[in-house]
């Protein structure tokens, strides 16, 4: 399994772009239709996928730039600025539902056109759910943070529908139209559970996390099966940057061997781990296993001692 080109993760950000303008305007109509203010809070989701979208995209861009003098280990970072870009765009628009459900609180209002409202916001969230099925599948398959941000936001969006649609229904059915701005509320608080768990992740991605559990459990498999005697593994370390994978472990052989056959031997490892895992960079370092000072250079700020 292999990453996308740079252009192939640019058009599933078109793809959002493009959905969020059509929700838009089709949640638009629903508020107008029917005055609800959850429709309006739906509608106002929807403009901030766009804003996330596009943001999304540039950053992507950025990310498919090759590294360079600045910039050696590339610029998948990027992703992760959008992620948290998006998740404090989803805290803004809860601010603005939560403000408007409250004057509706204050001051209640009859829905109007429910049916049409109704009708128009479920295809609108149609829209949302077929687009983002396919960002999230494209965000796995690529290892792609700023596009599965995009789904998980997407489909947030989906079931924000469906609560509000839900309020509207009972609205209709019992005449409580206090019920509209409380489900306002209750999507506003959901928003923020949303963006708060994307500003968690995007900063988790910026402090060099490890792999996931699974990933690190396919590097251990391939060193067990070269460890012995008289080759040892230490000072394994690993972490992520969106879809780039990093690696980098201590190779401890006898100091007897030739340059030549250590050399072919962390060749052969390097190749097995990237390999088992998609995209990644493998650094090794090659020590005597019977020098004690390769012994003292296992956690990350080495033993100045000689």
């Amino acid at each position: 399994m292999t990453s996308a080109p740079p252009s192939d993760l640019r058009r599933f950000a078109f793809l959002s772009i493009a959905a969020a303008v059509v929700t838009i305007g089709m949640k638009a109509v629903a508020w107008r239709l029917t005055g609800s203010v959850g429709l309006l809070s739906d509608a106002l989701e929807s403009l901030v996928n766009l804003v996330a979208a596009v943001i999304t995209l540039f950053m992507l861009i950025v990310a498919a730039r090759p590294p360079d003098e600045d910039h050696a280990y590339g610029h998948e970072k990027a992703e992760y600025f959008a992620s948290g870009a998006e998740g404090a765009l989803i805290l803004l628009a809860a601010v603005g539902i939560g403000w408007t459900a409250v004057g509706r609180l204050l001051a209640p209002r009859p829905l109007e056109q429910v049916g049409w409202g109704v009708l128009v916001s479920a295809a609108a969230s149609a829209v949302n759910f077929g687009v983002a099925r396919v960002l999230l599948r494209a965000g796995k398959r690529h290892h792609s943070i700023a596009l599965e941000a995009d789904a998980h936001h997407l489909m947030t969006d989906v079931w924000t529908t469906a609560g509000v649609l839900g309020a509207v229904g009972l609205v209709a059915a019992t005449g409580w139209i206090i019920l509209d701005p409380i489900i306002a509320l209750a999507v506003a608080a959901q928003i923020v559970w949303t963006g708060v768990n994307l500003l968690r992740r995007s900063a988790a991605g910026l402090l060099d996390t490890a792999l996931s559990p699974e990933e690190q459990a396919l590097v251990r498999e391939v060193l067990a099966r070269h460890e012995g005697p008289e080759l040892q593994f230490h000072a394994v370390r690993t972490r992520q940057a969106a879809s780039r994978r990093f690696v980098s472990m201590h190779v401890l052989v006898p100091g007897g061997w030739t340059v030549r056959r250590g050399h072919e031997l962390v060749e052969q490892i390097e190749a097995e781990v990237r390999a088992v895992i998609p995209n990644a960079a493998v650094f090794t370092h090659l020590e005597a296993i019977e020098d004690p000072a390769s012994f003292r250079d296992q956690e990350f700020n080495r033993d100045p001692s000689p």
